[in-house]
């Protein structure tokens, strides 16, 4: 037997290091003769849910990568479209390629499983510069407002001292928005409708309001972050705002992960401060997208007041909550894995 005919080791002590949303870098330990002959190596990379048990052979590398031997950690993105926050099962080969084509292979390593990362600030600026386009033109509003079910508002005066308590953001909306299951806040809307400038009559939440002035959320003393922009199937995008008061914890959380927004300059929601004395700050939402802004204080129900809506109170199935984003609308999605 030939140095060339050889067994390869099989590699171990697989290690996955710099994991992205869209990329990882992954290395092995391999004996150094190994290292001098490999010519390739495979990489067999599936989701964890729907890993196949049958572990393909050399010869069906159309679905797997096959990279050139390269020193290790060997970097992994743009081979396959890696989903954010999404668990996968990797394992690797070496190989030599011998001189009729046909490659010797060690055997495969052990499965190692990881979990891909959040949206970078690059990718959620991308989504924020998608956003801007259909937000539409600015419209002036007074007031945030939340709907609930009078169970709600009983139970926030009667067990939380009339505090509407900050709870965890669900997964709606983009997978990899890394407010999702990690930050706490209260939903506010602020959308107004057109004919009458006021919040609309209807709603899936519930059939008691609760309307706040906008100046209590919405000030100098309140930073303004872009989280999120999504549609469910329909032609309505939503964008997610998350407002965070100066200093607080929820403002610490956003900072290095969010794009932050000018308070007088954005596409979304908008303060102006009087320009003389005894003006009124104005207050504007974009006319085109459905606004969730995500407040991350506990919010009193003595600082507004609650009412019954006029309209309908509207089917659950109409809401947010847990939503899935639509992945093939051109409008609202990027590509992370270029």
């Amino acid at each position: 037997m030939t140095e060339m005919d050889a067994p390869l080791a099989t590699p171990c002590n697989i290690q996955i290091c710099e994991v992205t949303c869209d990329s990882f870098r992954i290395m092995w330990d391999m004996p150094p003769e190994d290292t001098a002959r490999a010519t390739h190596f495979f990489i067999d990379l599936s989701r964890k849910e729907n890993r196949d048990p049958n572990r393909f052979k050399h010869r069906d590398v159309p679905t797997k990568l096959v990279a050139k031997a390269v020193p290790l950690p060997m970097a992994v993105r743009g081979h396959w479209f890696l989903s954010p926050r999404t668990e996968y099962c990797v394992a690797v080969q070496t190989a030599v390629r011998q001189s009729d084509g046909d490659y010797l292979v060690s055997e495969w390593s052990p499965v190692v499983e990881f979990c891909t990362g959040d949206y970078a600030m690059e990718h959620l600026q991308q989504l924020l510069d998608k956003a801007s386009g259909p937000a539409g033109r600015l419209l002036r509003f007074s007031v945030f407002y939340r709907n609930q079910h009078p169970q709600y508002f009983d139970y926030v005066r009667r067990q939380c001292g009339g505090l509407m308590r900050p709870a965890l953001k669900d997964t709606s909306g983009s997978h990899g928005s890394p407010i999702n299951g990690k930050l706490q806040g209260v939903f506010f809307s602020c959308n107004t409708e057109f004919d009458t400038g006021l919040p609309p009559k209807d709603s899936p939440y519930g059939p008691l309001r609760f309307h706040i002035p906008a100046g209590v959320l919405l000030n100098p003393n309140t930073c303004l972050y872009f989280a999120d922009f999504y549609c469910m199937y329909t032609a309505y995008h939503y964008v997610v705002l998350v407002l965070a008061p100066v200093g607080t914890e929820g403002d610490d959380f956003c900072r290095t992960r969010l794009p932050r927004l000018d308070l007088a300059s954005n596409p979304f929601l908008t303060y102006t401060a009087p320009q003389r004395q005894g003006e009124e700050p104005v207050y504007c939402h974009a006319s085109d997208v459905i606004l969730e802004v995500l407040f991350t204080e506990p919010v009193h129900v003595d600082q507004g007041s609650v009412e019954q809506i006029s309209g309908h109170h509207q089917l659950m199935s109409l809401t947010t909550a847990n939503a899935k984003k639509d992945p093939s609308c051109k409008v609202c999605n990027i590509s992370v894995g270029r």
